[in-house]
């Protein structure tokens, strides 16, 4: 399955008020591409994208990069076998996705992507009732 990049400003804007899940390395937004059709094939969009976002408040262009590389790399070795096919993803960073461990880097993704598509399988906390 090819990885694709997201680049376009409006791509992302489209991605917000899907799917969401946040890890101490990033956070990851996914939404379905819908029933857009390819222009050249008139077929279904197939496929995955993925986009980065990596802000300046998490430091300098060399931060920043190596960030983005980071993502990019974890990105290339779990998105074949867990991200959706017809699926857009955006990985918006935090300051840990700079020195933590790669290992640890891959498993936050796994376990995002493995929320995002199930999330009945991954039960958040109840949060207390203020009418008890």
């Amino acid at each position: 399955m090819a990885v694709e990049t997201l680049k376009k400003r409006a791509e992302f804007l489209r991605l917000r008020g899907g799917a969401r899940t946040a890890t101490p390395s990033f956070v990851l937004e996914t939404r379905p591409r819908g029933a857009a059709r390819d222009e050249v094939s008139g077929e279904a969009p197939s496929g995955v994208r993925f986009g980065y976002t990596v802000t300046k408040k998490l430091g300098g262009a060399v931060v920043r990069n190596r960030i983005r590389r980071r993502l990019k790399a974890v990105v290339g070795l779990v998105a074949p076998k867990l991200a959706r096919s017809g699926h857009d993803y955006v990985l918006v960073a935090r300051l840990a996705a700079y020195d933590r461990a790669f290992p640890e880097l891959k498993k936050d993704l796994e376990r995002a992507l493995q929320r995002v598509h199930h999330p009945a399988a991954t039960p958040m906390k109840a949060k207390p009732s203020r009418l008890a």
